[in-house]
């Protein structure tokens, strides 16, 4: 089986050739299924990521909450900050942290989201997603789903031509519960 590291460079070559989706991805908000006062744990994209800014503001109109990552140290899951709900509106920007992440500022409350979208580099159709390797996001939905206990929700956001066959899937990886690309919304559980 090819390794991770030539997957993921694949993937990024792959990536490149998507035009944006950020529009249809918002025009899928509804299919997310969330209720007004529920907490979505969004990103800021990195360049040739599915953008997820269009999709934010318009679960925002529909009553939700945003909270964006912050990196707590390697090794740690991500700790969630709550974002103000005018955000948008008022143009406060994330500020570059760890690996180039953009991250909310330290002063937003914790908070622990309902659900987790989460980028990717690819994906297959069991729900395994392909990431940077770093393992921030399987940490994440380790500590939320297993130590926790807690009911959240984990979507990958991507293109549908991230889709591959198959991914090498190692005891740490955490499946997605969904992804939502240009063409809507497939639940694998």
């Amino acid at each position: 089986m090819i390794s991770k590291t030539d997957l993921r460079k694949e993937a990024r070559r792959r990536r490149k050739a998507h035009p944006d989706i950020a529009a249809a991805l918002a025009r899928h908000a509804a299919a997310l299924g969330l209720a007004p006062g529920a907490v979505v744990g969004g990103y800021h994209a990195l360049p040739d990521e599915a953008d997820p800014a269009l999709l934010l503001k318009e679960l925002l109109t529909r009553g939700c909450h945003i909270a964006f990552p912050r990196i707590a140290g390697a090794g740690k899951p991500l700790d969630f900050h709550l974002v103000p709900d005018d955000f948008y509106a008022r143009g406060e920007v994330l500020r570059p942290g760890a690996f180039g992440v953009h991250e909310p500022g330290a002063h937003w409350p914790s908070v622990t989201p309902q659900l987790l979208l989460v980028p990717l580099l690819a994906f297959d159709n069991e729900g395994h997603r392909l990431g940077y390797g770093g393992g921030f996001y399987d940490r994440t939905l380790f500590a939320l789903k297993k130590e926790a206990g807690f009911g959240i929700r984990a979507i990958g956001i991507g293109f549908s031509g991230q889709e591959t066959a198959s991914l090498p899937v190692a005891a740490h990886d955490m499946a997605l519960d969904g992804i939502l690309t240009e063409q809507g919304l497939r639940a694998f559980r």
